[in-house]
């Protein structure tokens, strides 16, 4: 698992856990009952707001320091913000606004590939294929009792991760709490912090407007 299948660097540091490729295979029942059920759930929701805390442990278990987001969603638009960078996308571009450097970086969405690319379909439904599933338990994360249930990829080689743990609230069917497990030993944690589903965005949400970042220095990388 990239970071930017996690958090997509930018935006890889945050759905690193949200936003491996998309692709699930059978698992066993209880599983496969809990991913449809938050699948059918999922797939009620127009638009997102969510605040997230993402902590990255090493294989020592030491953490680093966390790292908040702000992410918006609506259908294959999106608009993250963290710490450093706050990046834009109207489905069509992408807008990475570098906060220190007053920098934004242009680039065009890749159509034809979902690996990257943020949506309600990649962030709350990757889950759907390519995975095999398990159910392990039922713990609580954030004070909320939860179903856990780990994914392995089907291709293991091509990743480097070798599990991903989604908790799930057992009463909403919304994801409270995902980790993923890499091969070096290493953990990235992803809390939803907050959850707010089919709020009212409106499209100039998700767009980059330069007269709001005087002197800002334009890096056009489209082709």
């Amino acid at each position: 698992m990239t970071i930017k299948k996690l958090l997509f660097v930018p935006i890889s540091c945050l759905f690193a856990v949200v936003m491996v490729a998309q692709q699930a295979e059978t698992g066993d029942t209880k599983a496969t009952t809990i991913l449809q059920a938050l699948s059918k759930k999922t797939k009620t929701y127009k638009t997102i707001y969510a605040e997230v805390t993402l902590t990255k442990y090493g294989s020592d278990k030491k953490a680093d320091a966390p790292q908040k987001a702000t992410i918006w969603l609506k259908g294959g638009k999106y608009k993250y913000d963290s710490k450093n960078q706050t990046a834009f996308c109207d489905s069509a571009i992408t807008w990475t606004y570098l906060k220190d450097a007053n920098e934004v970086q242009i680039n065009k969405v890749d159509a034809s590939s979902d690996k990257g690319n943020l949506s309600l379909a990649t962030i709350f439904g990757f889950y759907e294929k390519g995975f095999k599933s398990r159910f392990i338990d039922e713990e609580k994360a954030n004070n909320i009792l939860c179903e856990c249930v780990d994914l392995y990829p089907k291709h293991p080689e091509k990743e480097n991760y070798h599990t991903l743990r989604l908790y799930i609230d057992k009463t909403k069917n919304q994801i409270v709490q995902a980790t993923g497990m890499l091969k070096d030993g290493s953990t990235i944690n992803v809390v939803i912090d907050k959850f707010t589903p089919n709020v009212t965005l409106d499209d100039v949400t998700f767009t980059f407007d330069a007269k709001k970042y005087p002197g800002v220095e334009i890096e056009d990388l489209r082709e």
